[in-house]
């Protein structure tokens, strides 16, 4: 009785927690559930591609853009920009604390397909820190706050000039360009945390760049056109540099050191950075409102 009890419990639960999101919230989760499969399989395409490329050419953690030639890679590539398109169009319908941490899934399925495909082993501390992020990313989830309805790109630009985030982004760009100039030469081939640091950190700025440009698109679909205003290209030309940006750093990551390491290391600190971005452009959107109410 006690068991049927707290299962009757637990689906209630379930159930509110379902019906309490809204219908963009639901084909947000779908379209980010989707998205981790397929960059989740990414990563382990990309590294077969970029250890073929390697084997005939200088390789990509050493600076060689060998694998470009390499339709392997490719594949990965593509496979990968599928899962992205899919996370952008999440963005479009969800907040990026609902979104991000989803990509966990990615994690469990790059790890179990290295194993499988790569034959690089997972120890027990790595399976314990794929399941801390599982569970952390499920409690997140569970608690997502819902978002205020954004009617123009236009609100977006505002929250992305507000002083404490153009701060924030000022941080983020000043520790890349150290990263990238100072530690990367010395350290990339040895730390992982070099490049995985410029590939989290820029990927926190294009998430916020994603969410508006995905919000253009909605809008413009639906018969407010966006595309006329200058903030929508600005966007965009964010978006193309930071993605260009963490695709190079991520290569070499990927090339350097075990797949297995790089996804959850790298999930971790997207998602912890995106969060924290998400959590000061957001949060004083509603203390403004708050204020003005």
């Amino acid at each position: 009785m006690a068991t049927e009890a707290s299962t009757s419990a637990a689906g209630a639960g379930a159930g509110s927690w379902v019906e309490g999101m809204s219908a963009d919230n639901i084909k947000g989760l779908v379209l980010a559930l989707s998205s981790s499969i397929f960059i989740g399989a990414s990563f382990i395409v990309k590294k077969k591609g970029l250890k073929k490329a390697g084997a005939s050419g200088v390789r990509a953690g050493v600076g060689g853009y060998s694998y470009l030639y390499e339709p392997l890679w490719w594949a990965g590539m593509i496979t990968m920009i599928v899962g992205e398109v899919a996370n952008f169009a999440a963005y479009a319908f969800a907040p990026a604390i609902l979104v991000t941490p989803l990509g966990a899934l990615s994690i469990i399925i790059s790890a179990v397909l290295a194993d499988i495909m790569l034959k690089e082993k997972l120890h027990i501390f790595g399976m314990l820190g794929c399941v801390l992020c599982v569970v952390g990313s499920t409690t997140i989830v569970l608690h997502a706050p819902q978002e205020r309805a954004i009617e123009s790109v236009a609100e977006v630009w505002d929250l992305a000039t507000e002083p404490a985030f153009l701060s924030y982004a000022a941080i983020v760009l000043a520790a890349t360009f150290v990263l990238i100039y100072y530690f990367i030469p010395q350290y990339g081939q040895t730390h992982i945390m070099v490049y995985i640091g410029v590939c989290s950190l820029v990927g926190s700025l294009s998430v916020m760049s994603v969410k508006a440009l995905g919000i253009a698109l909605k809008l413009t679909f639906s018969g407010m056109n966006q595309l006329i205003y200058p903030q929508t290209w600005l966007f965009t030309i964010v978006v193309v540099a930071c993605i260009v940006t963490q695709m190079n750093y991520l290569n070499k990551a990927l090339d350097t050191f075990n797949t297995a390491v790089v996804s959850p290391i790298y999930y971790t600190m997207f998602t912890s950075l995106t969060i924290l971005a998400s959590v000061i452009m957001f949060k004083l959107e509603k203390e403004r409102l708050g204020r003005d109410g």
